[in-house]
């Protein structure tokens, strides 16, 4: 739901999803302790550890103990961090949530500007690490290669999708599942769905410990991601339109590929024994029906997923009176 009009943060909820950090840990709880003396607003940290291998929830465990303030979910395996995110925001109560990343490269003192543009009335404020702390060959260049692709694809226009460091209404979030890696992607949901988006720009610090979890084999996961996210938004509840596009284009080649052979046949007197024409035209034919098939079959599966669990194909963005019923009285 887009919120238009200005209105105050209550309680911001600062999830932080970590992974093998317990260098970092150590300093990130001290940062935020000197950060959080001066925050305005009323606060929980929300850490998850995504199935750590070191010492880090034994660490976030004995902070926690310290102060109730602090929130720690230690999940059974690394499952991501999509999945870490997620089980960060299901188990947060802000009514604002702002993911941090635990490897101290996110700085804490920009969380009030982002707050600032929330409270102007904006329902997703995403950072912008115009001064990127990282190498250029793996980090940075496959990075802005990605965002404009993502830009181009989902018609959504931020510079840095790959910034942890974003503030989001948790009513925007409501419903929200996320798989792979499309907590990159949020931006673009939330948009989709009529959120008011925009970005800041964020300091971006030097990582001091350990190395990145992330390189250029994320490259290809991204671009697989997104053509999910694409058939979503297009097809999701209409997936025999997108199956059913191929297998009509499948059929054309194969119709083409006959009149051709049929063509070298009579007017060119050409032996068909000797050319794989027939073969390709029988082989298209087969996957057209294979698509249209496997569209049929997505519809069904779409029509069990919305009426099983009596979910809606659309959102409700704002209603007057839908719950009074007052019965007119007709004069006559």
């Amino acid at each position: 739901m887009v919120n238009t009009t200005r209105s105050s943060v209550q309680k911001v909820s600062i999830v932080i999803p970590s992974y093998n950090e317990e260098t970092s840990l150590k300093v990130l709880l001290d940062e935020l302790g000197y950060f959080l003396k001066i925050f305005e607003y009323k606060y929980e940290l929300v850490f998850v550890d995504d199935g750590s291998t070191d010492n880090s929830y034994n660490i976030l465990k004995d902070a926690a103990l310290k102060d109730p303030h602090i929130k720690v979910i230690k999940l059974r395996r690394n499952y991501g961090q999509s999945a870490a995110l997620l089980a960060a925001i299901d188990n947060s109560s802000g009514d604002v949530i702002v993911p941090l990343d635990a490897d101290l490269q996110n700085d804490p003192n920009d969380i009030p500007k982002l707050l600032n543009l929330i409270e102007e009335g904006y329902d997703l404020v995403s950072g912008w690490r115009k001064n990127r702390q990282d190498r250029a060959l793996d980090r940075k260049i496959p990075s802005m290669i990605a965002n404009k692709l993502i830009s181009w694809v989902s018609g959504i226009k931020l510079h840095d999708y790959g910034c942890s460091l974003k503030a989001y209404r948790k009513e925007v979030l409501q419903g929200t599942r996320l798989y792979g890696e499309l907590h990159r992607f949020l931006p673009i949901l939330a948009s989709w769905n009529g959120a008011k988006v925009t970005e800041i720009d964020v300091n971006h610090k030097p990582r001091m410990f350990g190395k990145s979890k992330y390189g250029l084999s994320r490259t290809y996961k991204v671009v697989l991601d997104l053509l999910v996210l694409k058939f979503l938004s297009n097809y999701a509840t209409k997936p025999i339109y997108f199956f059913g596009g191929f297998s009509w284009v499948s059929f054309l080649f194969a119709c083409m590929l006959t009149l051709w052979a049929v063509y070298l046949k009579i007017f060119r007197d050409i032996d068909l024994d000797g050319t794989p024409l027939l073969i390709f035209s029988a082989v298209f034919v087969i996957v057209s029906v294979q698509l249209l098939l496997m569209g049929i079959l997505a519809d069904l599966v779409m029509r069990t997923y919305f009426e099983s669990q009596d979910k809606k194909t659309y959102q409700v963005k704002e209603s007057i009176n839908i719950n009074h019923t007052e019965w007119a009285t007709i004069a006559r």
